[in-house]
């Protein structure tokens, strides 16, 4: 049993879902906001696994989170499956178990808890939204790097991951430029391409495949064929995970006892597709940049968004604004409620500037978003 100090109000951290550059910064300005107003504060360890029997967390002062905003990860460690999902793919909600909710209830009234803060992504506020009903004070913090999130304009580890993957296509270019390959890198992005998107315009793709705009193989193969006849040998081409070929995404287990759906592996059917539909007209190697994107220290934008968002839902935490989600919007943090927050994912359009530019450059966007002749 945790003992109360001092009459302070205490406030458990959870973070669930995938890990992202940023969440340590989050989880350190919760405290050293926090704590000056009066709170103390436990982080629970594996998401909301660390709530249910047997507990797993640990008291949170400011010597715990000191010097950890630069590292990558979280401190809490995390996961992305287990008895407490929200949600089950694009927008299916999943009811958790009320066993499981009274379960997470009962331990937070045994500890003696306020309430929480929770940041995690649409399947961890839904989650969260459920356990509110009874009657724990909940703020949510948007977390997912997709920046898929349609209540906020930004999420942090969006940007650093996007980094990433520019990285990644600089290398790339010269490699494929010296071979005269075709190159297929596969970006992370379920249901929405934000990061292939932003990743491919900087990165000077020559295609960028998304989601959100389905395409026809013969018209891909007419824009490579047509860059090759204007003497444009190599090709990189951006891929987001969740890019459906033949109306299919393209998904596995995670392992032979595990429930967990991964999308990925998409660069290379379509590369295996190309080759029987096109034998021997293009030298292709595909590179899935996977978890190197999650992984490392956040960006200078991402830390300091972090840092934003974690005063923030302190703050609105300390002003009772409970079954809310602080957001960006403009530039400005405000808050809404995690009910309207979780309602849609928001998706690569053909009106979005970055989205638009590609076009006007001549990236191929799929044939919807039919690119301009050629001319990167």
């Amino acid at each position: 049993m945790v003992l109360q100090l001092n009459g302070m109000k205490k406030i458990g951290i959870i973070n669930s879902g995938g890990d992202c550059a940023g969440l340590n910064a989050v989880i350190s300005s919760l405290v050293k906001c926090g704590e000056p107003l009066g709170y103390e504060f436990y982080g629970f360890e594996r998401g909301w696994e660390g709530l249910l029997d047997p507990m797993v967390y640990r008291r949170l002062d400011r010597d715990a989170v000191r010097g950890i905003s630069h590292l990558g990860g979280t401190i809490l460690h995390t996961v992305n499956r287990g008895r407490f999902a929200g949600k089950v793919g694009s927008g299916d909600k999943s009811k958790i178990d009320p066993d499981i909710l009274a379960m997470a209830s009962r331990n937070a009234k045994k500890l003696d808890l306020d309430g929480f803060i929770v940041i995690g992504g649409d399947g961890t506020l839904s989650a969260a939204l459920q356990l509110a009903e009874h009657g724990l004070n909940i703020i949510g913090v948007p977390k997912t790097i997709d920046n898929d999130l349609g209540a906020t304009d930004k999420t942090f580890g969006f940007s650093t991951a996007v980094q990433i993957a520019v990285d990644a296509l600089d290398k790339i270019h010269t490699t494929a430029t010296s071979h005269e390959r075709t190159f297929l890198v596969e970006c992370m992005g379920r249901h929405a391409g934000w990061i292939s998107l932003y990743a491919g315009l900087a990165g000077s793709a020559n295609a960028i495949l998304l989601p959100e705009f389905p395409f026809e193989l013969t018209d891909f193969l007419d824009h490579l064929r047509a860059r090759r006849a204007s003497g444009r040998m190599s090709n990189v081409v951006v891929v987001a995970e969740g890019m459906k070929l033949g109306g299919k995404t393209f998904t596995h287990r995670a392992g032979a006892h595990s429930s967990e759906t991964v999308f990925g592996g998409v660069s290379e059917q379509l590369m295996r597709t190309i080759e029987h539909v096109a034998p021997g007209e293009f030298e292709m190697r595909n590179v899935v940049l996977g978890h190197t994107q999650r992984g490392g220290s956040p960006n200078s934008q991402d830390r300091i968004l972090a840092k934003r968002y974690g005063v923030e839902a302190l703050l609105a935490y300390d002003r009772g604004e409970f079954g809310s989600m602080v957001a960006i919007r403009a530039g400005r943090m405000i808050t809404t409620p995690i009910a309207e927050a979780v309602k849609s994912l928001k998706l690569v359009t053909a009106d979005n500037y970055e989205f638009q530019a590609a076009g006007k450059l001549g990236i191929y966007l799929g044939s919807e978003g039919a690119a301009v002749p050629a001319s990167t």
